[in-house]
């Protein structure tokens, strides 16, 4: 239907300048003996950093010892600025070289590495970028949703993942480690709450039931925000949504627990067991229509508060899920045996306007223009995983592990367009699809390390995967009186097997400093979009992508072990890219592109100048290109007419009989990759007289330009988006208690952060959200 991609460029040379730099400094030094804390990034007590204990690689190691760009984010750490009811998206302010975003509402994030992701917004998407919570791969777009709570650790591993983890992924993995239960009485409380009734409690609390053998936690989040948006319209609606309202839309209530119970019969044996569950409900995304004018970007005149909304019920959504591991451990000497299996399951709906406003007020010749209202229904999901691992142990110059994984994700999702909600005589009850998806994957991996020398160590690793994929139209699209009309395919199934693998060197310059250089290949199995079904046009389909990335970088401890500097340099090259455009009805079209490269680096520096200030800093920088000449993608347009000014090369062709225009994307940037991010975080402590704290903290973020769809144009893009919190607290003596005052996108900025292309509307960040937050914990 439509076809492939753009451009070509030459990588950057590795970071040698800054590896010889570093490398004179920290030779001069001693380097401080570290503490391990998982996943802290804040100073020893004697004000150096502490040590950054990763399982990137399946192993517990220190960050700087593991040869790939990992990022790790400490749960105390993500807690202290998720005060204002922020979800996982939040984390993206956060990391260099990840990006987030949705236009579903709170129940779909879409994630972005080094600029690979997808756009699309179909409930059955393929993801390159993996999510990772407590070893089980999380695939469906909804699981990825899952709220972050009592987390222990999060890590970000950008670049192709594919020997070690869950599925194959070309962009790298998001994997997040919750606090498990111990042998030690524990407790943690937060609690906040702030502007538009925001309220958030994070807590767990876990212990011995009988020492030594078995323990527990338990976990809860709850999560809300009344109704901000006015629905201003003031008119008939066609299907009896009541207007004009106030305070009806923007709200969310999320309730979610988990209960995990670890029994160690021995030293030689553990079994962790855990189940979760959650329950959302809330407002699917806001779209402004019209917020952008035809050669601007500027979206500064329309009110985020407010909003004309003729259709849809003002945009519900809700979700239940439900899911449990067995984590397994049997140390068999020499090696340990480790079988993971795990179950998730999910339902629920979203509704949206999806014009974005009130057609009565956008006419053409005196008509109302552009009616748009959808739902999806994701009526049943379940996936099934089970991983088996053989791990050697030991610290000797050899280290291995090898297994194998088998996973099942089968869902049943029904989506309805706009004439089944009428209540007119224009109503058409058979106006929406049900599909069956079915994925099935089967993958054999391994993975070797070998100390050549005390100075050098390789490591190399590999997967075999089998990756199939069907989807089933089980429900046409037919007329009201019941005539099916739809002529396309009813049933697709795709396969393919690929091979993904990992080669890299870590050489120790000094203990201070370490390089490494990293050679990777991610495969992501082929993709159906069957939603284009509910249109009577047939399921677009995409073959399976390859990614091959290289990189390199250094890992440094500077002036005492009060300075951290760590950073690479990547290039990689996407063949057989899976994009995603639109058709003639704003529906996701699914096609191969021939390939597309990228260049750029990352940095991240964690500094404790003096004693009780830290400073956090993260840079990364981007060139994307689509490389393929005969690539178009469909541009925006209504009832014919192209509303926004596209600055690519177009062509008219008919699309159902009537001309449409496209524009060559060949050269373009990738979608929502950024060409610069930066993250700043500071936080003062002041000693007081009485053993207690205050302190000061911030935290800011600037993105750079983002193209924000396949093709360039004057509106769709944002540039120079920035955020920044505050928060001043003041912490009892041994940091048992805290109580501050804190702000969330201090400066109210209103950011673009997605578009509806045909309808010229606009999707906003967050307002800004001022309160007060509590914390509590034991030791």
């Amino acid at each position: 239907m439509l076809t492939n991609f753009v451009s070509r460029r030459a990588l950057l040379a590795t970071a040698a300048f800054g590896a010889l730099v570093t490398a004179n400094a920290a030779h001069a030094q001693d380097a401080a003996p570290a503490q391990a804390a998982q996943g802290s990034t804040e100073a020893a007590p004697d004000g150096t950093l502490d040590e950054i204990v990763v399982t990137a690689e399946r192993r517990s190691e220190n960050i700087q010892k593991v040869p790939l760009s990992v990022t790790a984010v400490k749960g105390d750490d993500l807690r202290a600025f998720q005060g204002g009811g922020e979800d996982i998206l939040s984390l993206a302010g956060r990391v260099p070289g990840l990006y987030a975003e949705t236009t579903t509402g709170r129940i779909f994030p879409r994630f972005y590495i080094r600029g690979l992701g997808n756009i699309d917004f179909y409930l059955g998407a393929s993801q390159p970028v993996s999510i990772i919570q407590d070893d089980v791969v999380l695939e469906h777009v909804v699981l990825k949703s899952n709220p972050v709570f009592d987390v222990a650790q999060i890590e970000v591993l950008r670049g192709p993942q594919g020997s070690l983890f869950g599925r194959n992924t070309t962009a790298g993995i998001i994997k997040f480690d919750t606090i498990r239960p111990s042998n030690e009485t524990q407790g943690r409380l937060n609690i906040s709450g702030g502007s538009y009734d925001t309220l958030s409690i994070d807590a767990g609390v876990g212990g011995p039931i009988i020492p030594d053998v078995l323990s527990y936690r338990v976990s809860g989040l709850v999560q809300r925000r009344s109704d901000w948006i006015d629905n201003t319209y003031r008119g008939p609606s066609a299907d009896g949504t009541i207007s004009p309202v106030k305070d009806v839309m923007g709200g969310f209530l999320e309730r979610d627990a988990r209960a995990q119970l670890l029994f160690t019969p021995g030293s030689a044996v553990s079994l962790l067991l855990s189940g979760h569950v959650r329950d959302y409900e809330g407002t699917s995304t806001i779209f402004h229509r019209g917020a952008l004018k035809k050669g601007s970007n500027d979206i500064s005149a329309e009110p985020r508060d407010r909003i004309a909304l003729d259709e849809a019920q003002n945009n519900p959504q809700a979700y239940k899920m439900q899911g449990g591991s067995a984590n397994l451990s049997i140390d068999l000497g020499a090696a340990t045996l480790t079988s993971i299996t795990a179950y998730e399951h999910a339902s629920g709906y979203s509704r949206g306007d999806t014009d974005g406003g009130a057609a009565a007020n956008f006419p053409v010749n005196g008509v109302a223009n552009g009616y748009g209202e959808s739902q999806g229904n994701l009526r049943d999901l379940d996936q099934w995983t089970q991983e088996l691992r053989v791990a050697s142990n030991g610290s000797g110059p050899f280290k291995y592990q090898f297994g194998g994984m088998i996973f099942d994700s089968r869902d049943l999702t029904d989506f309805y367009q706009r004439a089944y909600f009428l209540t007119t005589a224009a109503r058409n009850p058979n106006n929406w699809v049900r599909l069956r998806n079915s994925n099935t994957s089967y993958a054999v991996f391994g993975q070797a390390s070998y100390a050549l020398t005390p100075k050098l160590t390789i490591t190399a690793g590999g997967r075999i995967t089998e990756d199939n994929k069907r989807t089933r139209l089980l429900k046409t699209a037919d007329t009201a009186a019941g005539v099916v009309t739809y002529r396309g395919r009813k049933d697709v199934s795709l396969s393919d097997t690929q091979p993904s693998w990992d080669l890299s060197a870590l050489y120790t310059v000094n203990p201070d400093l370490n390089l490494y250089a990293r050679v990777a290949r991610g495969f992501r199995g082929p993709t159906i979009q069957g939603r284009s079904a509910v249109f009577n046009s047939d399921f677009t389909t995409a073959n399976s992508e390859t990614n091959v990335s290289w990189e390199a970088g250094f890992k440094s401890n500077l002036f005492g072990n009060t300075l951290r500097f760590n950073a690479s340099a990547f290039y990689y090259t996407v063949s057989d890219i899976q994009l995603n455009g639109n058709d003639s009805n704003g529906n996701g079209v699914l096609f191969n592109a021939d390939k597309a490269r990228a260049y750029g680096a990352e940095a991240e520096l964690d500094w404790r100048p003096i004693r009780n200030l830290s400073i956090g800093l993260g840079v990364s920088a981007l060139h994307s290109e689509i490389k393929d000449k005969r690539v178009y993608a469909q541009v925006c347009a209504l009832n014919g007419a192209v509303v926004c000014t596209v600055e690519d090369p177009t062509i008219v062709r008919p699309v159902f009989g009537a001309p449409a225009t496209f524009a060559q994307i060949d050269g373009n940037p990738l979608p929502n990759a950024p060409e610069y991010n930066v993250d700043l975080t500071a936080q003062y402590d002041q000693p007081l007289s009485n053993g207690g704290t205050a302190f000061v903290a911030t935290d800011w973020n600037l993105q750079g330009y983002t193209n924000l769809v396949l093709y360039k144009t004057k509106e769709f893009y944002a540039n120079g988006n920035f955020e920044g919190g505050l928060k001043i607290g003041y912490r009892t003596p041994g940091d048992r208690f805290e109580i501050a005052a804190f702000a969330r996108n201090i400066t109210n900025e209103k950011n673009l952060k997605g578009v509806i292309e045909n309808y010229m509307a606009a999707v906003f960040n967050e307002p800004r959200v001022i309160g007060l937050s509590i914390s509590a914990k034991t030791r």
